[in-house]
């Protein structure tokens, strides 16, 4: 998306780049520089044009043109010196806005690889020059090119660690030309002093190579600038990480480096920073640092020690003050609870008060509207109407609170039933159980084997019993008179033993339907808040059930629409007849719960 509001200058180059043949493009490019430099530095102007360069994708050229073949880009490298310029400058300071993570994770990477690959074919171009100007305006632009790479890491300290890691980098540290490598390491200094966190978190192996070409430099180059400028450069690197002095004095691969730097000449220019390194890398100076790095991890010691310490302490204070706090708490709250509800009680006996006065003023207003409007000679019929309706008033109340308080009476009982049929229930199939074990067991399959002396004592105990008890002769068509009798007798019992048995099940079905409903009218809500589906939990599908409702019904209808004056005599307890003639009860028209209507 465009930013609103852009500049022309950016809209005429952007017009320019786009229509422009390719060989040109670096120098239309170049006009950036001048927009860059009329507007104030650290403006919010400068922001916006920045915004505007990355929107019109004019950072995305000048990356591709730097990629490029230096001998095909007009101009050479002076071009491209000011393109590096143009770029580090476009880039610091410029906020992406939606193309944040595309910002930050493509095009700084990109743009730091080709400042490195241009820094590469400057130091070749350098070294192959055989003239002197030649080799002065390569160094020059070597420098710009450095620079840029510079600025850049300073506004985006998070590419330290690109530029560490890239094996571009350490092809330009160990170069041999002096004017370069002091170039580059005065560079790697600078980038440490900004933030030299970065040199730790880079692969182990790269900084062995870093720390074997600064002490090579050191120690094999003759020239002074290369030497002081290694020596800055090591000094800043010990001072800032206690890590690399320690791989300095105890690592096997700069095993002699203090007797070496002790061999260097004393009257230099860096003979101060040269003494300092040589302070840090003597024994008494890394005993200092391994004493401080005892005492940090004693006071580390003694800090957690200490903190244990006092919370295990606390922890076996006495909780006096806790419980005291918590019984004021308390006592407070129960007092402004208690100042709440009665003011909470106050207010709502103030709102019935008022409510009351209220609705008797309405209905005395009401009364005296009516009485104007009523003829003189229909006061008294008015009067006794209203006499009645309120009197059905009364006893509606009354009768609704008379059976409330009934059915709570009978509640317990209901739940006393319930519990009684439940018992009943498990006792009688229990009993069945046992009735069916009993059958599986013949009776005469225990009995023993009688014997001859059994035998013949049992047949003496029968004819003596015959003998004491003669019967009567009875012929054998009488006998088997009575055995048809007797046959026809035991065949009766067992088919009534059977209905007997089917009316058992029957009735403990009916039961069982019974406390069903009786549960469910008990846990049904009244008829004024059933919702949905709980109405059908008033239906019987029972049709003496449904039958008796509606005579019921119908009886209370008719007792309601009577006149007052006949309900006077009436008590509690008494029943109302109906006429059978007034009940046109059908039961083939009747609907009942659960079922279908014919």
């Amino acid at each position: 998306m465009k930013p609103m509001g852009t500049d022309p200058r950016i809209l005429s180059l952007a017009a320019e780049v786009a229509i422009s043949p390719e060989q040109n493009v670096p120098v239309i490019l170049l006009k950036l520089k001048e927009i860059i430099n009329n507007t104030p530095f650290g403006s919010s102007e400068l922001k916006k044009v920045k915004q505007d360069i990355y929107c019109y994708d004019l950072i995305q050229y000048c990356l591709l043109v730097l990629s490029q073949d230096c001998s095909r880009i007009q101009g050479g490298w002076t071009t491209i010196s000011q393109l590096t310029q143009i770029l580090s400058h476009c880039c610091v300071g410029l906020e992406p806005g939606e193309d944040a993570e595309e910002f930050y994770n493509e095009l700084l990477p990109s743009a730091v690889e080709n400042f490195l690959v241009l820094g590469r074919q400057l130091q070749t171009c350098f070294i192959n020059a055989a003239k002197g100007e030649e080799k002065d305006a390569l160094l020059h632009f070597f420098e710009i090119v450095t620079d840029s790479l510079f600025w850049l890491l300073g506004g985006h300290v998070q590419l330290i660690q690109n530029v560490l890691r890239s094996d571009h980098f350490l092809h330009l540290l160990q170069s041999d030309n002096v004017q370069v490598g002091s170039t580059v390491m005065t560079m790697l200094q600078n980038v440490l002093q900004i933030n030299s966190g970065d040199l730790l978190r880079i692969e182990v192996k790269t900084l062995h190579s870093i720390l074997d070409e600064v002490v090579f430099k050191l120690l094999s180059t003759p020239s002074p600038v290369i030497r002081s400028t290694a020596t800055r450069l090591l000094l800043l690197m010990a001072k800032s990480h206690q890590e690399i002095l320690i791989l300095l004095r105890l690592s096997a691969c700069y095993k002699g480096l203090r007797s070496l730097l002790n061999k260097q000449e004393r009257g230099t220019e860096f003979s101060q920073e040269l003494r300092q390194l040589i302070g840090l890398l003597s024994p008494k100076v890394y005993q200092e640092v391994e004493e401080q790095k005892l005492h940090q991890a004693a006071c580390l010691i003694q800090a957690y020690w200490k903190g244990f310490q006092t919370r295990k302490r606390l922890k076996k204070l006495p909780s006096a003050v806790i419980t005291l706090q918590r019984s004021f708490r308390s006592k407070r709250t129960k007092m402004l609870l208690k100042l709440s509800r009665q003011k909470e009680e106050e207010d709502r006996r103030l709102q019935l008060q008022l409510q009351r006065q209220r609705a008797m003023r309405l209905s005395r207003e009401l009364r005296l509207s009516m009485l104007e409007i009523v003829h003189p000679g229909q006061v008294e019929k008015h009067n006794r109407e209203i006499e009645e309706k309120s009197a059905l008033i009364i006893q509606k109340h009354w009768r609704g609170y008379r059976e409330r308080k009934n059915f709570r009476q009978q509640r317990p009982s209901l739940v006393e039933y319930k519990a009684a049929v439940t018992l009943q229930r498990a006792t009688l199939k229990f009993l069945a159980k046992c009735r069916k074990k009993k059958k599986l067991f013949v009776p005469w399959q225990e009995l023993r084997e009688l014997t001859d002396a059994r035998r013949v004592e049992l047949k003496q105990q029968v004819d003596d019993y015959i003998r004491r008890h003669p019967g009567s002769e009875v012929s054998d068509v009488i006998s088997r008179e009575l055995h048809s009798q007797a046959q026809e007798r035991l065949q009766h019992y067992f088919m009534g033993r059977a209905l007997e048995e089917r009316a058992q099940q029957h009735r403990e079905a009916l039961m069982a339907r019974i406390s069903t409903n009786i549960e469910q009218l008990m846990k049904a809500p009244s008829l004024k808040e059933a919702e949905g589906k709980e109405p059908e939990l008033f239906l019987s599908r029972s049709r003496p059930v449904a039958a008796k409702a509606k005579q019921a019904h119908l009886t209370t209808l008719k007792h309601i629409q009577a006149p007052w004056w006949k309900k006077l005599g009436e008590e509690a307890g008494d029943e109302i007849d109906v006429p059978k003639d007034e009940l046109s009860i059908e039961l083939g028209t009747l609907f009942i719960g659960g079922t279908k209507p014919p």
